[in-house]
């Protein structure tokens, strides 16, 4: 890329390829406000993946004597609480103290709420993740959007602008009608002001997970807000923390709105109700420039070149 194609003002990266353009904005928290949480499944589907492991050191001398007596060297994490750290400690840099709202959902009858604490990033080390204390038994998440609605309305009198919570799950829900109704009211409550812009993140882990469910919750777009949600899923426990770490880039807001346009001046783009960290839009063919008009200020960007290589 040479250097008048790098990228320049507000945008971090460009990347150009057969007429589709990914660039991707800065992001400074303490300018947007941003209030993050993080909710994890406590139902009792996840109870192995809770479960603390004794390490017995099999390969070193008495290996199968400290088995036999109990006496492990050493006590392994359970599966969840490395990605739950990772996270902590990755979303906290984005938000704007530092501090994550963590807790446990589908407790209890599969309604109730554990909260953990607010958490800090940088002491991610010492926090341990054992599970609630009473396992849910069934799956309902209308309960955790509701906990986190409570909290983001007592956080806009600190600073809070804006809002996006991570919910994790292995499991089915239960109350996927409900959700997708006190959706639309959070939508409704976002346009008429008395909520911040919120967005969600769902993230199904395993086969138990009902992705075509999912899909109907995330997939609505609400008037004047468009995708309150975003959705993936991840085969094993250990890609989760990588996977929401992507859709929180892809999906964070960094203003309300905003147009992209051509290098002759023509409307390539809109985002009407919140402007993605990352926008991805396609220009016409021969296109040099486009030009990002948010908060009415401009910032024209060039494109880079394609790599063209040569098949001998």
């Amino acid at each position: 890329m040479s250097k008048h194609e790098r990228p320049t003002g507000i945008f971090s990266d460009i990347h150009a390829e057969e007429g589709q353009v990914r660039a991707t904005l800065l992001h400074d928290p303490t300018v947007e406000g941003l209030d993050m949480a993080i909710y994890i499944d406590g139902s009792g589907s996840m109870s192995e993946e809770y479960e603390y492991k004794k390490d017995y050191a099999y390969d070193k001398p008495g290996g199968f004597w400290r088995w036999l007596t109990g006496k492990a060297v050493a006590t392994l994490p359970n599966q969840v609480e490395p990605q739950v750290q990772w996270m902590l400690e990755y979303l906290a840099t984005k938000d704007r103290n530092g501090m994550l709202r963590v807790a446990y959902w589908a407790c209890g009858m599969g309604k109730d709420i554990e909260v953990i604490g607010e958490l800090r990033g940088s002491e991610v080390k010492s926090y341990k993740f054992p599970g609630p204390k009473s396992m849910g038994a069934k799956t309902f998440l209308k309960p955790a959007l509701e906990d986190y609605i409570a909290y983001i309305k007592t956080q806009q009198a600190e600073g809070a602008k804006q809002g996006c919570a991570i919910f994790i799950t292995d499991g089915v829900l239960d109350d996927a009608e409900a959700v997708k109704s006190y959706s639309k009211w959070v939508a409704k409550s976002i346009v008429d002001g008395s909520l911040p812009k919120v967005n969600f993140v769902l993230v199904g882990m395993g086969d138990g997970v009902d992705e075509e469910q999912l899909e109907e919750v995330c997939h609505t777009e609400y008037p004047g807000v468009g995708h309150l949600w975003c959705h993936r899923i991840a085969e094993e426990i250990t890609e989760v923390a990588q996977l929401v770490a992507v859709l929180v880039d892809e999906n964070m807001t960094v203003a309300a709105g905003g147009t992209v346009y051509d290098d002759r001046g023509q409307v390539i783009k809109v985002y009407e109700a919140r402007l993605p960290a990352v926008l991805e839009f396609s220009v016409p063919e021969g296109c040099e420039s486009f030009t990002l008009e948010v908060s009415g200020q401009r910032y024209t960007q060039a494109i880079p070149e394609e790599e063209h290589h040569d098949d001998d």
